[in-house]
């Protein structure tokens, strides 16, 4: 029977490996370009738009990245 360690027990070729470092790269990268446009878009709210979401502008940053941060 194979069981889940014979799996996690194998070596990655290096060029597997260096896959993967490079597509774990660009998830961040993309992850964070779709934060960086959602706080150029709450900046360009008036106060008032930003006041009915429950926004303060001083608390934009603080506001997208909330699942990350704990200020």
């Amino acid at each position: 029977m194979v069981s889940y360690t014979d799996f996690t027990a194998t070596p990655r070729p290096a060029g597997l490996r260096l896959l993967d470092r490079i597509a774990a790269a660009w998830m961040r990268f993309e992850t964070l370009q779709s934060r960086t446009e959602e706080i150029e878009r709450l900046h360009a709210l008036s106060d008032s738009e930003l006041a009915r979401r429950g926004i303060r502008r001083d608390r934009i940053v603080h506001h997208v990245f909330r699942d990350r941060l704990y200020l």
